[in-house]
């Protein structure tokens, strides 16, 4: 067989795992050749500090050994540096001379460490972190050396700190930012991992600029900005990487700030693609081992022929141990129009926990000490969820479990040693492992960083509660997150339910109470828990149904609010007859979540419109009428509705409004968070179709 020649520059953890990625999918497609720089075979960068701090052994972070190369017929070519693309003559050369032809090339060349200009630089005992040969220096330096500097406080700095105190050096942390780790975590957060770190012997000089490194040939320490000093015969330099983008920009690729790439990871010559640290998605670059994954299975996928969804871009995460503390972050943590949803603050257990917000959507989430909730958070945040999923539910399922049961079975769970989820929830079933400890000796996941360790405890546990269920096996699951089920009861979600109660006639079948309609659904309790009953009866309800149970059938609060501190003008009269008669009209509907209501006589009025869940306001021109808003956390502005000329028009806006809010929303959902998940121009348009518009308002009428 003929195959295409497939060279990848680069032998780091994101063009091995494209090429493990094609193995898997077509391992006879392509004849494959590897060139690194490095003289040793794949490993692990994310676990450098650990080797720096004595927990592993260099053989301990080889991701693939030299047999794994033979094995697959890969020819890895070690200690050559490509300088030259021939992009018309598809060859590549080597600094030493070494010339190789591709059909198909992949630039996999990663980055190197940022060396800011400052003056000294350049000095013997100055150097970064980022290779193994770096971890060799740091620890030949430390047995002569005792003063230690890192310049940079970000998660890298960190380690490297965490390292040479392991070392018996003492080391000064030096951050231009107010507190550390300041792309990651919140002020808060940082003040309680700097106070952790000092526990064990760092030391900070925080909003400090260096200047100059002293010293003639050799550093002697750091002078800043500010004219102060510090003592320092090690310096290391931790504040950022650069993409390695030379080699592509000499040989004609398209580049900016890394190698723009598209959806599916080709680059502007044809035949040559770019992953990993190099690459430019979309204007974004990446340097977390998960997007770079998720980057090397698209171009995988591509490159055998196979149908793949495009790269979209990665929601950015971390969830690690910093020198043995458990620290969680993702998505954004900062910005215009960012706000706080949840904070929790537990100065006894030393734990923190922090989610935001914008425009109603989980955007970011912090955690501090415990990170269990990382893996539900990140769900939130990938699916920008509606912050009303935040709220917790009495007998509601363990959002980590959910979380651990949508993931894909081939997903990987721990990046570090490449460990699925079906591999661990085979290894559980296999050999009845019992404990997370018990996990990690079998299969490696969370034996290195620990960061997937929350992940790997929700895994035991789905699967412990898979096989009391009389379920086996690994399910493999869309890619799409599974809905959140309603309840411990069952594993229908919102949607799913709904559908199937509007097609339950109570009458017809005649279920005379819901015992029987739970039997019916094959519910996990017989008479359900508190907090699906009133779930149910409110969707019977609101499909027509009818119970002859009699309990609560979904929220009945409606206040209607007016403003009676105004002299009582023409507008004045009109308002407190609008809010009378809405009031009246309104009273005992059930509704999926309380329902506040503002009349207001005009722009003055102590009532503002704006920020009900349904505003009216007197104007000129009649009524304008408003839905959405929030008065509360989070203070939202309403979207205007429409413009009726008499009151009587804008009650039956109005109450159209209230009743198509009744017949899609999800039960418990406010009516704000009904019109961003359906989409306020949607709910509009819906709504300003006259013959529908009286349709869903007498259909409020006549179900009171």
């Amino acid at each position: 067989m003929n195959r295409s020649k497939l060279v990848i520059i680069g032998n780091g953890m994101a063009g091995v795992k494209c090429v493990e990625e094609i193995i898997a999918l077509e391992p006879d497609t392509y004849e494959i050749v590897i060139y690194g720089n490095e003289p040793r075979p794949n490993y692990n960068r994310i676990m450098l500090s650990k080797v720096l701090q004595g927990e592993h052994s260099l053989q301990d972070i080889i991701i693939n050994d030299w047999t794994w190369y033979a094995e697959h017929h890969i020819r890895l070519c070690t200690g050559e540096t490509v300088h030259r693309i021939d992009t018309r003559g598809k060859y590549i050369e080597t600094e030493s001379g070494l010339k190789e032809t591709y059909d198909v090339l992949i630039l996999a060349t990663g980055s190197s460490p940022f060396i800011p200009p400052i003056p000294g630089i350049d000095k013997e005992r100055v150097m970064s972190f980022r290779t193994i040969d770096d971890c060799t220096r740091m620890s030949d330096y430390s047995k002569t050396y005792r003063k230690a500097a890192v310049i940079g406080g970000g998660l890298l700095g960190l380690e490297a700190a965490r390292g040479l105190l392991h070392l018996g050096m003492e080391a000064v942390v030096v951050h231009n930012a107010h507190y550390i780790m300041n792309r990651q975590l919140d002020q808060k957060a940082a003040a309680m991992l700097q106070q952790e770190l000092e526990g064990q012997g760092m030391s900070f000089l925080l909003a400090k600029n260096t200047q100059k490194i002293t010293g003639r040939s050799q550093a002697q320490g750091l002078q800043f900005t500010d004219g102060s000093k510090l003592e320092a015969q090690v310096v290391i330099v931790a504040v950022g990487i650069r993409p390695n983008v030379d080699l592509a920009r000499r040989s004609g690729i398209a580049t900016n700030r890394a190698i723009m790439v598209d959806d599916y990871m080709r680059t502007s010559v044809p035949d040559i693609y770019a992953v990993g640290e190099c690459a430019e998605h979309r204007g974004i670059r990446y340097g977390l081992v998960a997007p770079l994954y998720e980057q090397g299975k698209v171009l995988a996928r591509t490159l055998c022929g196979q149908e793949t969804s495009e790269y979209k871009g990665s929601i950015p995460y971390s969830q690690l141990k910093v020198s043995g503390v458990d620290v969680f972050s993702a998505g954004e943590i900062s910005g215009e129009g960012m706000q706080t949803a949840i904070q929790h603050l537990d100065g006894i257990q030393g734990t923190y926990k922090k989610v935001l917000m914008q425009a109603g959507k989980v955007r970011g989430a912090i955690l501090f000490g415990d990170t269990t909730e990382g893996t539900a958070l990140l769900g939130l945040v990938q699916r920008g969820a509606d912050v009303a999923e935040l709220a917790p539910r009495e007998g509601a399922p363990d959002p980590a479990e959910m979380a651990a049961a949508a993931l894909p079975a081939q997903e990987t769970v721990c990046a570090c040693n490449n460990v699925t989820k079906a591999a661990i929830m085979n290894a559980i079933q296999e050999q009845g492992l019992e404990t997370a400890d018990q996990v990690k000796e079998q299969t490696k996941a969370s034996g290195s960083c620990g960061g997937c360790r929350p992940m790997v405890a929700a895994l035991l546990k789905h699967t412990h509660n898979l096989k009391k269920s009389g379920g086996t096996g690994v399910v493999a699951t869309p890619d799409k997150p599974a809905p959140m089920p309603v309840c411990s009861c069952t594993e229908l979600g919102h949607a799913e339910l709904k559908e199937i109660m509007a097609d339950i006639d109570v009458l017809e079948t005649g279920l005379p109470d819901i015992s029987l309609i739970l039997q019916k659904l094959g519910w996990g309790s017989e008479l359900g828990c508190s907090v699906c009953r009133p779930v149910i009866h409110y969707y019977l309800q609101v499909s027509g149904g009818t119970m002859v149970v009699r309990e609560m059938e979904g929220h009945s609060e409606i206040q209607v609010r007016w403003d009676d501190q105004i002299p009582l003008s023409s507008y004045a009269r009109d308002a407190r007859g609008l809010a009378a008669q809405l009031r009246a009209s309104w009273i005992g509907a059930a509704m999926p979540s309380p329902v506040n209501m503002g009349v207001a006589p005009g722009p003055g009025s102590l009532v503002s419109a704006l920020v009900q869940d349904i505003g009216l306001l007197a104007s000129p021109a009649g009524w304008e009428i408003y839905a959405g808003g929030h008065a509360e956390h989070p203070v939202k502005q309403g979207g205007l509705l429409g413009v009726a000329e008499t009151e009587v028009q804008a009650a039956t806006l109005a109450s159209a409004c209230l009743q198509w809010y009744r017949q899609t929303a999800w039960y418990d959902e406010p009516l704000w968070a009904w019109t961003e998940r359906l989409g306020f121009m949607s709910i509009r348009e819906t709504l300003l179709d006259d013959q529908l518009q009286k349709e869903l308002a007498a259909t409020l009428q006549a179900d009171i």
